[in-house]
């Protein structure tokens, strides 16, 4: 007599209710936790609360938001590049909005596929900017992020927990 092995049942179907429910809930706490990395680098960088900016340093006291990444970079392969935008208050303006920007619409669900874009954007040319990687041959925590930005846009991570569902925003592709 041959053995028999019991393997279980393989979910073929589409996804149940409750997995569906589940995987809403994990993409809108991802969704809002990048969004919450991007809302805090632009307060501490406004406020200098001193986390990751000295109060000193503070863009409402006259300090450059972009000069202490971009200057460090001038030793990387495209660091001449980005070390001459260090300070430009063009960039500054620009990066500032851009963390705004992304950390509100990830944080309130809206626009959360402009948001993925723009912070993909932004996370790409922050990567690039510190070519060669000294730990890894191209991977890091810029491109995960990216990455998973991505994800949230592809899944329509702001209807839950976010104002996704708002009739506006769902007669209206754009603010998705």
């Amino acid at each position: 007599m041959a053995a028999t092995i019991s393997r279980p049942a393989m979910h073929t179907g589409a996804a149940t209710a409750a997995e569906r429910r589940s995987v809403d809930y994990v993409w809108a706490a991802a969704r809002i936790a990048i969004g919450w990395v991007f809302l805090w680098a632009f307060l501490d960088k406004t406020f200098g609360w001193g986390f990751a900016t000295p109060a000193n340093r503070a863009w409402i006291e006259g300090g450059s938001p972009t000069t202490g990444f971009l200057k460090g970079t001038g030793e990387h392969a495209l660091g001449g590049f980005f070390s001459s935008l260090a300070g430009q208050a063009w960039v500054d303006w620009l990066f500032m909005a851009g963390l705004l920007g992304v950390g509100l619409a990830l944080i309130l669900g809206v626009g959360t596929r402009i948001a993925a874009g723009a912070g993909s954007l932004m996370l790409v040319l922050m990567w690039a900017a510190e070519l060669p990687l000294e730990t890894n041959p191209f991977m890091d925590d810029h491109i995960i992020y990216s990455i998973v930005l991505i994800g949230l846009a592809l899944a329509g991570a702001g209807a839950t927990f976010g104002l996704g569902n708002l009739p506006i925003v769902r007669r209206n592709a754009w603010l998705k």
